[in-house]
């Protein structure tokens, strides 16, 4: 079970390191870059398909959707010069609530 989880969180942070590298593809016209986000995407699909075997799809998938998008948010703010304002604090708190939520859910 750990080892899933280990490998749910290095999905998850292949996605995000692919997601924040999409602006260097410049629309799919950047070959490497192009390449190297489509390539993290694939693993991270791999990654994530190894993982659904030991925990639920639900659960991983919030897990994955959640930290994905809290990740993103931490790496736009500070490496893309993104804003962080009120609305996408509440909505990083609900989306970790909702996480818990599914996660302690599981463990009963």
């Amino acid at each position: 079970m750990f080892q899933a989880w280990v490998l749910l969180l290095s999905a998850i942070g292949i996605e995000i390191a692919s997601t924040a590298s999409l602006p260097r593809t410049e629309s799919f016209r950047e070959p490497l870059w192009t390449g190297l986000v489509l390539l993290g995407y694939a693993l991270s699909f791999w990654l994530m398909a190894m993982v659904v075997r030991t925990i639920p799809v639900s659960v991983a998938y919030a897990v994955w959707s959640g930290l994905g998008t809290v990740g993103i948010v931490v790496v736009g703010v500070l490496f893309l010069q993104e804003r962080l304002d009120l609305a996408k604090v509440a909505g990083i708190a609900m989306i970790v609530a909702g996480v818990a939520a599914l996660n302690l859910h599981e463990a009963h």
